[in-house]
């Protein structure tokens, strides 16, 4: 085999077991690794603005997406395991949807930046069911 048949493979097989892992790429699994990215920026933005931005914050911020992931892949494997579709799946991509996104907005207001009530509600509805503050 060439190179490109060699690199072809090697990029089938890992798209073959990251899909049978996380379920299916959908939009649901592209919403939650933008907000989990989108997340560890606005992290780092605030570190940066605070004046204590540091690597061991910064792997303990990877480790929480890892476990998040991991999380996932349990929750794919349930689906599998009872055969009704994504059920467990596509809560636990909610679920934490829904806490990257008060995440994301909580550094928002950090970093001083007013965020829309309606936004804050949904996702705190996503997460919970009732209502609750975003924190300052």
């Amino acid at each position: 085999m060439d190179k490109q048949n060699i690199f072809n493979t090697i990029i089938a097989a890992a798209g073959t077991a990251l899909t049978w892992l996380f379920g299916t790429w959908d939009i649901a699994l592209i919403v939650l690794i933008t907000a989990m990215s989108l997340d560890y920026i606005m992290g780092i933005m605030c570190g940066y603005k605070d004046k204590n931005l540091s690597s061991s914050k910064g792997f303990r911020g990877l480790t929480k997406k890892f476990t998040i992931l991991i999380i996932l892949i349990l929750a794919v494997c349930l689906d599998r395991l009872i055969g009704q579709g994504w059920v467990f799946r596509t809560l636990v991509i909610y679920f934490y949807v829904a806490i990257e996104g008060i995440s994301i907005l909580e550094n928002a207001v950090k970093l001083g930046l007013e965020v829309p009530d309606a936004l804050k509600d949904v996702l705190v509805q996503l997460k919970e069911g009732n209502k609750k503050e975003i924190k300052k």
